[in-house]
């Protein structure tokens, strides 16, 4: 981002996904958009309603919230996923049993039609197409983007979607 001009250089458009299910999650959400908003080179562009959803994993524990949020970055990946971990830590994330309880769980859904797999990072999303609790509210705001060869709209479809509850 040039300081004089605060425009973006080269953006290329990115899905998140954001949940938890320990304290105020909807708080932190709405704090966790706050700071990327206000982080120089990420741009919101489009955020999903709140969905409650069943827990994903072998661990008893409280529902979900879940949003999925589309922005614009000329980050690039590994710093965006910085970012990503950053705010999970200042909202108290701690990692640790899998698929446990969290305060907060921000997931680089894709990064435009990057493929991408590393020892910190694999773009698409490796489960994306497994998880309704993603697809779901990705669908809301973005049912025409195509991931892994196929549309949103489509995934989301084939996918079991008792346990997602999408919230007024």
């Amino acid at each position: 981002m040039s300081p004089r001009s605060g425009a973006m250089s080269a953006t290329v458009e990115a899905a998140l996904g954001l949940g938890g299910n320990l304290g105020d999650v909807r708080e932190a959400m709405h704090e966790a958009l706050a700071s990327f908003a206000a982080t120089p080179c990420v741009a919101l562009v489009k955020t999903s309603s709140f969905y409650r959803t069943a827990p994903w994993g072998p661990i008893a524990q409280p529902p979900f919230l879940n949003i999925a949020v589309l922005i614009r970055t000329s980050l690039p990946p590994h710093r965006l996923l910085d970012l990503c971990l950053a705010i999970e830590a200042e909202h108290g994330r701690v990692r640790g049993e899998r698929f446990g309880p969290r305060t907060l769980d921000i997931d680089i859904l894709c990064y435009g039609d990057l493929v991408l797999a590393d020892e910190r990072l694999t773009l698409p999303h490796p489960r994306l197409a497994e998880r309704a609790f993603v697809l779901v509210p990705l669908a809301e705001i973005a049912p025409d983007l195509v991931i892994g060869g196929r549309r949103v709209e489509d995934a989301a479809a084939r996918l079991d979607r008792s346990g997602v509850e999408k919230l007024a």
